[in-house]
């Protein structure tokens, strides 16, 4: 893992006097590695940079003991789009586009037959399977906050207001939330929501947390709660890998195996490249065959 940056942090945040709760997430250098490991032209990357920090914005507001992830799949130009950020603070994504090229949509309803979902994957004790739930993001919004925004009123009922940002060097979030019931003034959320119309994206790469809260919701009394560090990392390794080739079949695995020797496999995350010889993949499923036999085996 690497050192996190001083500036790549969630930070959580209340406006007490209009019963609002809020997270900011910036990413300098945990985005920078992101970035750098996504070979995509800049439109692209714009879109990565504001699922990375959604990804991140989502673990301040929702419990996540494992990890939570923002994935879109469609049919255009921009197939796949991934951010998963953990409880540790640790994130990674990926963007794919097609083989056949073309101009990357820059809105939501360009993309064709498009499917957007946060996920959270948290782990059960015992070792039994991690809970899994996932939430299904209509896609009524040209942008990726105007839909996220959606999301938590219709799953929540609870008004949220959203905004991301990416450029070449930083990933910026904000998220408001009211309260649930009726803590503040009737007319706090309104007051503070015309104040976050105010807020423009370039505002929002370029201010500190502390002095953006404070230009904005000072008269409400905004009081930062507290923050944690954001750092790049993969959860690739080595026995996830041979997971990975045991699950393919070893037929499948086997014919992984190139005229020189080896059967090579590398993570779309990190660059991280996995080697395996013939030899190596034969213990592989003499290993599986010895500790995870088929439930119809007889005994």
């Amino acid at each position: 893992m690497t050192d996190t940056a001083s500036n790549d942090r969630l930070t959580r945040f209340l406006i007490e006097g209009a019963g609002v709760r809020g997270v900011h997430v910036r990413l300098d250098d945990t985005w920078q590695q992101i970035r750098a490991r996504a070979d995509c032209p800049a439109s692209a990357a714009s879109w990565l940079g504001q699922a990375a920090a959604a990804s991140a914005l989502f673990t301040g507001h929702a419990k996540v003991d494992g990890r939570l992830s923002v994935q879109l799949r469609g049919q255009g130009t921009l197939r796949t789009l991934f951010a998963e950020c953990t409880a540790a603070g640790t994130l990674r994504g990926i963007v794919q586009l097609a083989e056949d090229g073309g101009e990357v949509e820059q809105e939501l309803s360009a993309l064709h037959d498009a499917v957007l979902a946060i996920t959270i994957e948290n782990p059960m004790r015992g070792g039994r399977d991690p809970v899994r739930y996932q939430g299904l993001v209509a896609l009524d919004s040209d942008t990726l906050a105007g839909a996220f925004e959606d999301y938590f009123v219709r799953s929540e009922q609870l008004p949220t207001r959203l905004l991301l940002a990416a450029d070449e060097n930083r990933a910026v979030g904000l998220m408001l939330q009211k309260l649930p019931g009726d803590e503040g003034d009737a007319d706090g959320w309104h007051r503070t929501s015309a104040l976050f119309d105010t807020l423009a994206t370039d505002e929002l790469l370029a201010v500190p947390v502390e002095e953006l809260t404070h230009r904005l919701f000072h008269e409400d009394g905004a009081r930062l709660l507290d923050d944690r560090p954001l750092s790049f990392a993969c959860s690739c390794s080595r026995s996830r890998v041979e997971s990975m080739l045991v699950s393919l079949g070893a037929e499948e695995a086997r014919a992984a195996v190139q005229d020189d020797g080896l059967a090579q496999v590398r993570c779309e995350f990190c660059g991280e490249n996995y080697r395996f010889d013939a030899a190596q993949i034969e213990t592989l499923f003499s290993q599986a065959d010895t500790e995870l036999p088929p439930p119809n085996r007889l005994q």
